[in-house]
């Protein structure tokens, strides 16, 4: 579901000018084949994994099986992402009514209400996240980026928040493989998007990848 708010965000909203600077990963051939390559084995688990993930989200909870919902990546651009639906439908509508237990620009509730019982197990296991293989197939998103913000977030960022935005956003990085959930001050994930700017190389990207697939496969920090 696409955010409202969205619709009346201008220009100079979505980035300032200042900030208008691609990261050197942008342009980097390998990086891109990295992305490829591990897009299309995305879409091959989500062909395996897809008949019983929508057989057992629709008998949890009435509603669509995908979960699409705008978001802002490489220089605040939007573009709408995808997700297996771990919530109820129209949990947007229901958000005001829920604590954020967050610091900051981010939204975080351990026992969300809105979760269904698949989709807490699709949320510990990250397989809600597998239709974003098709996003980085497109070239909206990376393996490896940022986390990528919704449109209420970025309205209010400051100047130093827009460097995050500097990389395509990923399925994981810093945040997601040093903390992940638990992380829940928002300064801190910029922090950590601007150390993977500063650290960044394909290699890099490769020991991210690795250590993501660790910490699904132990359930690190994920609820």
């Amino acid at each position: 579901m696409f955010n409202p708010i969205a619709s009346s965000l201008t220009d100079s909203q979505v980035a300032p000018t200042s900030f208008k600077v691609p990261h050197r990963s942008t342009t980097s051939i390998l990086k891109r084949l990295i992305d490829i390559v591990g897009s299309l084995v995305g879409l091959l688990i989500i062909a395996v994994v897809f008949v019983p993930l929508a057989i057992v989200i629709r008998l949890d909870s009435p509603g669509p099986i995908f979960y699409g919902q705008e978001r802002h990546g490489l220089l605040g651009k939007p573009f709408r992402m995808y997700k297996f639906r771990s919530m109820v439908d129209g949990a947007e509508h229901l958000k005001s009514q829920v604590e954020n237990e967050a610091e900051g620009l981010i939204f975080k509730n351990q026992y969300d209400p809105r979760i269904t019982r698949v989709g807490n197990f699709l949320r510990k296991t990250s397989l809600d996240e597998l239709p974003q293989f098709w996003n980085v197939l497109r070239g909206e998103m990376s393996l490896v980026g940022t986390r990528p913000p919704t449109s209420d977030e970025v309205m209010h960022y400051l100047e130093h928040h827009w460097q995050r935005l500097n990389v395509k956003p990923g399925l994981t990085g810093e945040w997601q493989v040093n903390g992940r959930s638990t992380v829940k001050d928002f300064e801190e994930i910029v922090r950590l998007d601007l150390r993977y700017q500063a650290l960044w190389t394909p290699l890099y990207d490769l020991i991210l990848i690795a250590r993501t697939i660790y910490v699904i496969f132990a359930k690190v920090g994920a609820f």
